[in-house]
């Protein structure tokens, strides 16, 4: 998910990386040395403290880079459960999430997940049971059983697989059709929010979700330039309307494509119904980790947290954010905007 500093038109501003390939050489973490790998990898599995036999919860699942991690550590007693909004990620998480050196496969959709599964079934392999659910991280507390979970965690990173295909219209780098939507089958899509809604109302959207002081000035033009089908022609009509200052170091449109994608997609209330859910979801002593890309998110998951502690639900792990390593934002430039913050369940 983007940042407030730089443009979300490439990967580095997401937190889903690839998961690592299996390759023969490793590092830390078992994850090969080359390839993309998930931001704050090493802290978030730390904070989380994957327990043997374990069910977890990846509210987003993404292209597996987390998961893949949390599964290594729950070996074959545990569960792993996973959201995505996005049926292209979660059909190349599955792949990815299958165990090793066996083509028969422990991952399954929830429906498959509610038929009884015999042990002669199963490999022979230290792998847990995973569970894939096309939806919502909002919908985790309907579909999760109360105080079921020995952690969750949420990178609210937009995926690389999204941003690199430019029919999804996240990038404004790629010319493509205004969509924007996580979940390509459901929902208002952008071209329909700019070319419908009154200039007032995509002001707020503009100014509220995008943070974007000259909101007024570029909501009237977008309404003047319509019909607008492409992300080329709302850069274009976005770029005209609110130059570049010279302190700015990100694209004039960066804006205003965060705040499209955050409202179309429902982003900041589904963040706070899963929020919302974590303390009815989690065990005592169950762990909630988040990673979270610009403030907006990270606001309402520093809320939620302090306000947990003062109700008695959560022991803060981290009073401050944590933030990636110079090095590692050198070996991974996505990690630079990238805010981790982790409590535990009482």
């Amino acid at each position: 998910m983007e940042t407030d500093s730089d443009s979300i038109n490439t990967p580095e501003r997401g937190g889903h990386g690839l998961p690592p390939q299996r390759t023969e050489k490793h590092g830390s973490l078992g994850a090969p040395e080359v390839g993309h790998v998930p931001v704050l990898l090493k802290e978030a599995i730390d904070f989380l403290a994957v327990k043997r036999g374990g069910t977890y919860l990846d509210a987003t699942v993404g292209l597996g880079g987390h998961s893949y991690e949390i599964a290594r550590r729950l070996g074959a007693p545990g569960h792993l459960i996973g959201f995505d909004k996005d049926p292209a990620a979660l059909e190349q998480a599955r792949e990815r999430l299958k165990p090793i050196n066996s083509r028969s496969s422990l991952v399954v959709s929830e429906a498959a997940a509610e038929r009884p599964t015999t042990s002669d079934q199963r490999p022979e392999l230290d792998w847990p049971q995973i569970t894939l659910i096309h939806g919502s991280f909002a919908e985790a507390g309907e579909r999760v059983a109360p105080a079921s979970l020995d952690g969750m965690m949420a990178d609210l990173g937009v995926s690389s697989l999204q941003l690199n295909d430019s029919a999804r219209g996240f990038s404004f780098q790629a010319e493509g059709p205004l969509d924007m939507r996580m979940n390509p089958v459901s929902g208002e899509t952008a071209e329909q929010v700019v070319n419908h809604i009154d200039e007032r109302e995509l002001a707020d959207v503009i100014y509220e979700f995008g943070e974007e002081r000259r909101s007024r000035r570029i909501a009237r033009a977008i309404v003047r330039s319509r019909p607008i089908r492409t992300t080329k022609q709302l850069v274009e009509v976005v770029s005209a309307a609110a130059r570049s200052m010279k302190h700015e170091r990100i694209h004039p449109a960066t804006r205003t494509f965060q705040a499209l994608r955050i409202f179309v997609n429902r982003e900041l209330d589904d963040l706070k119904a899963l929020l919302e859910a974590a303390p009815r979801v989690l065990k005592p002593g169950g762990r909630l980790v988040t990673i979270s890309f610009h403030s907006l998110e990270d606001r309402i998951v520093k809320d939620a947290l302090h306000d947990g502690a003062k109700q008695g639900w959560y022991r803060l792990l981290t009073k401050k954010p944590v933030t990636a390593s110079e090095e590692e934002i050198d070996r991974n430039p996505r990690s630079r905007s990238a805010k981790m913050r982790a409590a535990e369940k009482i």
